[in-house]
């Protein structure tokens, strides 16, 4: 197969763009069909490209414009997908430059899906990309395979957080409710807050939450978690169920001892399973060079399940216009600020 002769269109059907995405190995729901209906809901403008070696579809990028104030860029979160054989980087990227053009962005940004290696880096850096100052989604995740056995799961934690889970499945205080409401949605936002300013992150608005429930609800692919702690709301998560994975989106919890958070990721895996999902992603860890990121206490949370990590290139930019290097400064001092 020849780039020269492979065409890029937009794709409008649905089926199609989910067909070929099951029959891929490496992909997250951020190129999913909800996601792109989920950006479209937020006022975004998104392309759904097809890249196709003469009527065989080999590819797939959703592109979302972002306006920030910053300034506007496209974006290709955890993509693009690709079957096993192709090389789809060049056309695509021939593609987004004509876009960019058109759409007055700066420049483009392509978080990949692709395994970090020199060979994988070397590939963007030939097409005239370097590394972003900022990521936008995790480069790092932790996941578990959830095709084994409950006694096997939970043979492969740790000690501590084994015990924690028995331990709060003992109590009769915690439980664990499971819901598609929105209207639980301000539950979790309150305790989503507080976890806010005690991480020192920054977060999702409310409305961003509800969309993108909306979007992956007709599909039955989004639920709730809410645990609780004698009747009090003490730790709850999003999770989005897509393609034989669940992704643990985001979470929110008060700082205790009581083992809440435990027994409800433990009942995520359990849902999972009952959904035939093989994985479960815990999304970001913090990187293993930082000792201090913000994201330590969590990732030691996280890996306690027991599981595997995997690690993505870094995040691309392409400049377009001279304009990018003064948002990439303006991002590289957000970064240090943040202890990223």
């Amino acid at each position: 197969m020849s780039s020269n002769f492979c065409q890029v269109r937009e794709l409008s059907d649905k089926n199609v763009w989910e067909k070929f995405l099951f029959n891929c190995r490496e992909k997250t729901f951020l190129q999913s069909w909800n996601w792109g209906e989920f950006n479209k809901a937020r006022g975004e403008k998104i392309w759904r490209l097809g890249i196709y070696d003469g009527e065989t579809l080999i590819g797939v990028a959703l592109v979302i414009k972002v306006r920030a104030k910053r300034g506007t860029f496209l974006f290709v979160p955890h993509g693009p997908i690709q079957d096993s054989k192709s090389k789809i980087l060049n056309v695509l990227v021939q593609k987004l430059k004509v876009i960019a053009g058109e759409e007055n962005c700066s420049f483009v940004r392509v978080s990949p899906i692709a395994e970090r290696s020199i060979e994988n880096a070397g590939g963007f850096k030939k097409l005239g990309f370097g590394y972003a100052p900022i990521h936008m989604h995790p480069e790092a995740t932790w996941e578990l395979d959830i095709v084994k056995s409950e006694e096997e799961i939970l043979a492969g934690m740790r000690k501590t957080t084994r015990y924690l889970i028995r331990q709060a499945e003992k109590s009769p205080d915690i439980k664990i409710e499971r819901s598609t409401n929105t209207e639980d949605l301000d539950r979790f936002q309150k305790l989503y807050e507080d976890t806010i300013e005690r991480h020192h992150f920054i977060g999702f608005p409310q409305d961003y939450l509800k969309n993108e429930f909306l979007a992956f609800s007709p599909d039955n692919q989004i639920s709730l978690f809410l645990g609780k702690y004698k009747g009090e709301l003490f730790s709850s998560a999003i999770v989005i169920f897509w393609q034989g994975t669940a992704f643990y989106h985001h979470g929110a919890s008060l700082s205790s001892k009581i083992p809440v958070s435990y027994l409800l990721q433990w009942e995520i895996i359990k849902e999972a399973k009952r959904r035939g999902c093989k994985v479960y992603n815990f999304w970001g860890i913090a990187p293993d060079d930082k000792k201090d990121h913000p994201w330590r206490g969590l990732t030691l949370f996280k890996t306690g399940f027991g599981g595997y990590k995997k690690e993505y290139l870094k995040t691309q930019d392409l400049p377009i216009y001279l304009s990018y290097w003064l948002i990439y400064i303006f991002e590289k001092i957000r970064k240090l600020k943040r202890g990223l």
